[in-house]
């Protein structure tokens, strides 16, 4: 009786799944006859704010060969310059204007980035589709009050609700600007020429050349790059939004003003990360990587129940309220100051590029150093204060409210530079970091490190501005060669020379040079304080 009664369903479950393999079947058949084509694209229609889409993929062979940068739309012909790819704004086509100027010196990095790292991504880019008659007013596709008949995208649902269709892209019929995403579209086309020539030329920001170029033969050298990885590259496939450039009922000013729009604020919704938070995210700079490691581990820094948070995450800088001791921009700036002399590949080999995450060995070596450092900055008698004294009044010049003890090491700016000195001292010179800091406690104990705004401070005119009275970025490296010199770094005639000379040029207010007295005198009587 069971038997005989679930034969039935199990018929009419296999017809059912056999029904449905038949219907997967047609559908793919379909499909592949539609998509063996290169002018239809598989794509789901959304819409947002009124703006209607179309969101799909293609291959980055076809990205880089089918679209075109957004400067070159006709209605900005007149001020279009083909030797950079810009509009060439003046008081005529500033009302035109669409997009910033293209940067043709970054096409290298991102070329770099697409071939040497094998994880790249670049996000979707969001393109206009145009057709003929949009720049002909006379065309049979404009009405009599000069309204659009028809949308310059051509769509075919292949759903009973219009969300998913085939997009006409036929060469004959369209044409397509990159809307966002030019410089993306700008590396894509310069990999494809990479691929093909085995070169490709380095522009600087306004697309002259440059003296050299990348070559697939430095990639192979410098990144390891498999030829054959390389080859198969156009065929990965990018994200990719269509909107049209003109909407049907649209004047064709309107329609400029929309597509415009939608740039703007495409451009204003993607702000860009700080500093703060791309030494948080970070997971390729081994510098970041240490420093945060740091942050959270080290006992000068690590987050206690029992004490207000020592690290500011995401800002660069430090309140003169502020309770915190660091940031963790500055932290990632000490950890590269400090071990680049011992990790040099770790940064990138040129400005722009990505730098590769180093093994996790030697990440922990680079912990390691890095520790030992702030063990011993930890015993400096300045940060020992901490244990029962808040930073602010440390920091504070003695002239702000509250008073303050104007102490560098409670300033970002100095801390860089204190890691920079001893990064060089260690890794370079071969000193040893109890014996650095046997000088600079002794230093600190006879306030080498505060009162910073007053003329008998070495760090006076370097990270002290008299004149503005506030605290000099611009002094940093002048400051990290005074400790690598008072810590016995530095042996040259020379080199001292010229160390006397910068001094003396910083604690120049108004062509008056005041000496470690507070005497106003001529800039060579001013010399350097006696080595630790």
């Amino acid at each position: 009786m069971n038997d005989s009664a679930s034969h039935p369903t199990a018929e009419i479950t296999s017809e059912y799944l056999e029904r449905e393999n038949k219907e997967k079947q047609v559908l793919s058949l379909l499909l592949s006859n539609f998509l063996a084509k290169n002018d239809h694209i598989l794509v789901q229609k959304t819409e947002m704010g009124g703006t209607e889409a179309y969101v799909g993929s293609v291959t980055l062979e076809w990205f880089a060969g089918r679209v075109h940068f957004a400067s070159g739309l006709p209605l900005l012909q007149k001020k279009y310059n083909p030797d950079t790819d810009n509009i060439e704004i003046d008081a005529d086509s500033i009302d035109e204007i669409q997009q910033r100027p293209l940067d043709w010196s970054r096409q290298a990095p991102l070329v770099q980035y697409l071939a040497a790292r094998k994880n790249h991504k670049f996000p979707p880019v969001l393109v206009v589709i145009n057709q003929p008659w949009v720049d002909d007013l006379k065309a049979t596709e404009w009405d009599g009050e000069g309204r659009a008949r028809k949308s310059t995208t051509d769509f075919t649902p292949l759903d009973k609700d219009g969300q998913v269709g085939l997009l006409n892209v036929s060469q004959e019929n369209v044409t397509i600007y990159a809307l966002d995403g030019q410089h993306r579209l700008m590396g894509v086309q310069g990999l494809m020429e990479l691929i093909k020539t085995g070169k490709l030329q380095r522009y600087k920001k306004d697309k002259t050349a440059d003296d050299n170029f990348i070559t697939v033969s430095d990639l192979i050298d410098k990144y390891q790059v498999d030829p054959a990885y390389l080859q198969s590259l156009p065929k990965e496939k990018i994200g990719i939004e269509f909107i049209c450039a003109v909407n049907s009922g649209e004047t064709r000013s309107e329609a400029r003003r929309r597509v415009r729009s939608v740039f703007v604020h495409v451009n204003l919704m993607a702000a860009p990360l700080t500093k703060g938070q791309l030494a948080q995210l970070n997971e390729d700079d081994g510098f970041a990587i240490v420093a945060r490691k740091i942050a959270v581990t080290h006992p000068l820094l690590e987050q206690r129940p029992n004490r207000k948070p020592r690290v500011n995450w995401n800002s660069a800088t430090v309140a003169t309220n502020a309770t915190v001791l660091t940031t963790l921009q500055a932290l990632q700036d000490m950890s590269e100051r400090y071990l680049v002399h011992k990790f040099p590949h770790w940064k990138p080999f040129e400005k722009g590029l990505i730098p590769m995450r180093p093994e996790n060995e030697e990440i922990e070596q680079g912990i390691a150093e890095f520790s030992k450092l702030f063990d011993n900055l930890a015993n400096l008698p300045s940060y020992k204060i901490l244990e029962h004294e808040d930073t602010p009044v440390l920091r504070r010049f003695s002239f702000e409210k509250g008073g303050g003890e104007a102490n560098i090491l409670f300033r970002p700016v100095a801390q860089v530079a204190l890691a920079q000195a001893l990064g060089f001292l260690v890794f370079r010179k071969g000193l040893t970091l109890s014996s650095i800091f046997k000088k600079l406690r002794k230093f600190d104990q006879q306030g080498g490190f505060s009162g910073m705004e007053y003329p008998q401070s070495l760090w006076y005119g370097v990270l002290y501005d008299p004149n503005k009275k506030r605290v000099q970025v611009s002094g940093k490296e002048l400051a990290a060669k005074l400790l690598i010199y008072i810590l016995g770094g530095i042996d040259d005639a020379m080199e001292r020379a010229e160390l006397r000379k910068a001094l003396a040029n910083g604690r120049t207010v108004e062509d008056k040079t005041i000496n470690f007295f507070g005497e106003f005198v001529e800039p060579k009587e001013v010399g350097l304080p006696p080595i630790l």
